[in-house]
């Protein structure tokens, strides 16, 4: 088959700088072959908008006709940026069986901030026999509620073990009001009542937000005549289709790291690596076991939230390429510190707005000394103005300042409270904040060349102007300090690293220490203990900067260091390489000598004998699996069904306590004929 009759796929992924598409084909080799990759700045506001831009982008380069391509793969950092900026729709969490006291428990009272909560008597115990249900006053505050809140979250007292509480609760809610319900089985076969609930309630804000993207995204797709199924990809690294994600949203988190491994694994065939994604923002560090992500087994954590979500443990970093540059305080010979806070870069910025920019930064080059503000500018980010409701007087009043074109902060702040209120602008997101940074570093050296070289090189010369603790220059030319950059980013990318494999070995708790003897081994310091650190697997560098940052490190981490062709659109190469992968779980108890209880999906039947009832748990969870697998977008799911049982003895007569089935299926998405 060629590739001008194989089937073609498109992969997206957003991320916290740039949208990238990728068009690939399975022609080309045992991985395939990258036909055209584009990159586009994300619009935060529109995230549609950067998405046409890298897509329209490859449809040109490569001159294909759009209805060729069969399949349309994106992850997302939307889910994700949400909930760590605590964003989403207000919804009505609905509590069955539990007490006023459990909403205290795992950040749940923290997480519903202001939203509803309804208590209702009711839920089931261990082995799923049901207390009695009342729901009568969830039905009273329906009117109320269905008016004020864009959806509900319902979570029952062991409803993993009997969800026919929750599935009242659901109905009678959609009847009343016809808006859109979580309930917590759906999502999580786990124990544990408030964490359950609290992964439902972020469900449940997630899901307006979910589906403006995908229809979005649709509408796109459509008007380019592309009529191809659309996938999303999962926390854990799978594919599931869109109108599956637009149910559960929450599994979306922590996509596009996921995504990045995939694409690591797909484009090195390496099964086990350290993966290093650097982008503008972060550095996210993640292990490949036997081909395979490493996942969270506690449930991934997300704006200070541990959730029920499986998805990949990623350790991330405020260390990238558009970092904050700065010096550490106090010292004779200062350290270059990076991040974690993000700048726009003076290059970006210079491009963007011109002599606007390089006006002030020659302005502040011709002053006799450094001043301590030199090199910044403010700009409004240009979100929309009912954003910034709920400024404080001083807040207000230097918004007003601030426009769409970058003004010297040097000339917009008068005094150092000032610096303060300035900073609260930009964490709310409504001011950027222009300044020296790795990607200027590069640009000056000529490593780098896709904004403005000469922005870059004013930026560098007045960051070299710095003096040190003897109040000398802490450079002699911009070339100087730039090159201290770029090594300091290198060295900060060994640590990170480093310190990600002590975490998988067990030793975050000991992150101090771990942390200091990291640094002494990178820095080869001397001293009657040497020490020397080597990872046992090779890295793997993506970024479109991984080429330029990550050329020294195997010196530094003890091993080999992988940076493929296409590293710079690895997120949208994995959303589109992937698999649907899907599971189903079913309980078998035995609530008294004799009888086994089988709860699976969402029925519980009872049996008088114990290899009837593991044969019914393996039988449902199986059909279960299968029909996930279909709405997730496969029809060629290959289903692995494995039990694992508790059991005592007991006079040495096997005594069964409980059995635990999980059917796991996985297979190709389906593409368009």
């Amino acid at each position: 088959m060629t590739a001008k009759t194989s089937p073609l796929f498109l992969g997206v992924d957003t991320g916290g700088t740039y949208t990238d598409a990728v068009l690939w084909s399975e022609a080309g080799g045992a991985r395939g072959k990258v036909l055209a990759k584009a990159k586009a700045l994300t619009t935060r506001h529109d995230l549609a908008v950067g998405i046409s831009g890298a897509v329209d982008a490859v449809l040109q380069k490569a001159g294909t006709d759009p209805a060729a391509i069969k399949l349309v793969s994106m992850s997302t950092t939307l889910a994700t940026n949400a909930l760590v900026e605590g964003q989403g729709g207000r919804v009505a969490l609905v509590m069955i069986g539990f007490a006023e006291g459990d909403l205290a428990r795992d950040g749940l009272k923290t997480a519903l901030g202001t939203d509803p909560v309804v208590l209702c008597p009711g839920g089931h115990d261990v082995h799923g026999n049901a207390a009695k249900l009342d729901l009568s006053g969830l039905e009273a505050a329906l009117p109320e509620l269905g008016a004020s809140v864009s959806g509900f979250a319902v979570c029952a007292y062991f409803a993993t073990r009997n969800p026919a509480h929750e599935l009242a609760a659901r109905d009678l809610i959609r009847e009343k009001t016809g808006l859109p319900v979580t309930a917590s089985h759906e999502l999580s076969a786990k124990l544990g009542g408030p964490r359950r609930a609290l992964t439902t309630l972020l469900n449940a804000r997630l899901i307006s937000m979910i589906d403006r993207l995908v229809a979005a995204t649709d509408g796109f797709l459509a008007a380019r005549g592309i009529a191809a199924p659309l996938m999303v990809v999962r926390g854990d690294g799978a594919l599931v289709s869109a109108a599956f994600a637009r149910q559960r949203p929450i599994e979306t988190i922590l996509s596009g790291p996921a995504a990045s491994l995939v694409g690591a694994r797909h484009m090195t065939g390496l099964d086990n690596a350290v993966v290093s994604d650097i982008g503008g923002t972060t550095t996210d560090v993640a292990v490949l076991d036997q081909g395979r992500p490493r996942l969270d087994p506690e449930g991934a954590t997300v704006g200070g939230f541990r959730t029920m979500v499986e998805a990949v443990a990623m350790r991330t970093f405020g260390l990238g390429g558009d970092s904050e540059v700065t010096l550490e305080d106090g010292a004779l010979n200062p350290r270059i510190l990076l991040g974690p806070r993000r700048l726009v870069p003076l290059a970006l910025a210079g491009m963007m707005h011109g002599e606007a920019v390089t006006v002030e930064l020659e302005r502040q080059i011709r002053t006799a000394n450094p001043g301590r503000m030199d090199g910044r500018l403010a700009v409004r980010t240009g979100v929309p103005e009912r954003l910034a409701a709920g400024l404080t007087g001083a807040e207000a009043k230097l918004y007003e300042l601030i426009g769409s074109t970058p003004l010297a902060v040097d000339r917009l702040l008068t005094s150092n409270a000032q610096n303060a209120t300035l900073n609260r602008l930009v964490s709310r997101g409504l001011v950027h904040v222009a300044g020296f940074t790795p990607s200027d570093a590069a640009h000056v050296l000529g490593k780098q060349a896709n904004w403005d070289a000469a922005t870059a090189r004013l930026g560098a010369e007045l960051f070299a102007r710095k003096r040190d603790g003897r109040g000398q220059a802490i450079a002699a030319s911009p070339e100087a300090i730039s090159e201290r950059v770029l090594t300091a980013l290198t060295r900060l990318s060994a640590e990170v690293i480093l310190e990600t494999a002590f975490a998988e070995d067990g030793l975050d708790g000991a992150a101090t220490v771990a942390h200091a003897l990291v640094q002494r081994a990178v820095d080869a310091h001397p001293g009657i203990a040497r020490l020397s650190v080597a990872l046992d697997r090779p890295v793997i560098g993506l970024g479109a900067s991984a080429p330029l940052h990550y050329g020294g490190l195997p010196p530094l981490v003890g091993n080999g260091c992988v940076v493929p062709e296409d590293t710079d659109v690895a997120n949208a190469l994995g959303a589109v390489v992937g698999q649907v992968r899907v599971s189903a779980e079913a309980r078998v108890s035995q609530p008294k000598e004799g009888l086994f209880r089988v709860a699976s999906g969402e029925t519980v039947r009872d049996f008088l004998d114990e290899a009837a009832a593991i044969a019914a748990a393996e039988t449902d969870v199986r059909a279960i699996a299968a029909g996930r697998a279909r709405d997730a977008g496969t029809d060629s799911a290959e289903i692995e069904v494995a039990s694992e049982f508790r059991v005592s003895t007991v006079e040495g007569q096997r005594m069964f306590i409980e059995a635990h089935v999980v059917a796991v299926a996985s297979g190709r998405p389906r593409i368009a004929v």
